[in-house]
């Protein structure tokens, strides 16, 4: 797929359909300075995953990324990269159940500032929330939506307790440690995939 941003960019990104869908999810790859593509390894679990549980999955590469038009921003043009990528998903999808935005370290930072109406829920995988200003992620903070984070116990960006301290304010938000986890989550993937799959599964339950 070729995904076109409000800035004029063209990105790229891959569609996975569910046989039977019941949700879609959007997903958000790590930063492109230190190596992060739509082929990360979570997103990659994830993209691989989901589908079969009946989720329909769009990953794409944020500007500059392999062969998504433009530049990496380090955060600031971003969001306009996940905008478009949440128009495709609604395109493809034909609006069939709920759209949850899934995002990994940098990735959960820009699905973060996203408060559109089309989004069912967040889960934020490893979140910094350093790469945009505090501010920004107030409005999803403040909205009554539900929100995930699934934290690293190990992390070796932000501590668990870091993230769950500057979240404690925000409203329907929940937090899950994964034991023995890394930022990286080598060796834990499947438990992320475990954890967002439920998420997604009881937003579309509720429909």
């Amino acid at each position: 797929m070729r995904l076109q941003t409000a800035d004029g960019l063209e990105l790229e990104a891959e569609w996975s359909a569910a046989a039977e869908p019941r949700a879609t999810a959007v997903l958000c790859h790590p930063h492109p300075q230190y190596g992060g593509t739509m082929r990360s390894i979570v997103i990659s679990a994830l993209f691989e995953a989901l589908p079969g549980r009946g989720i329909s999955c769009l990953r794409f590469n944020f500007r500059g990324v392999e062969r998504s038009a433009g530049e990496s921003s380090a955060g600031r043009d971003e969001p306009l990269d996940v905008l478009a990528a949440l128009d495709a998903a609604a395109e493809r999808s034909g609006a069939r159940g709920p759209t949850v935005l899934i995002g990994w370290s940098f990735g959960a930072d820009m699905a973060l500032t996203i408060d559109d109406e089309r989004i069912a829920g967040w889960v934020a995988i490893a979140p910094p929330l350093r790469f945009r200003t505090a501010t920004d992620y107030e409005a999803v903070g403040a909205d009554p939506r539900p929100k995930l984070l699934i934290l690293a116990a190990h992390d070796e960006f932000r501590a668990p307790s870091e993230i769950e301290d500057e979240t404690s304010r925000w409203n329907t938000t929940r937090s899950e440690v994964v034991a023995g986890a890394s930022h990286f989550f080598i060796g834990r993937t499947e438990r992320v995939v475990t954890l967002a799959g439920a998420f997604v599964d009881d937003l579309a339950a509720r429909v």
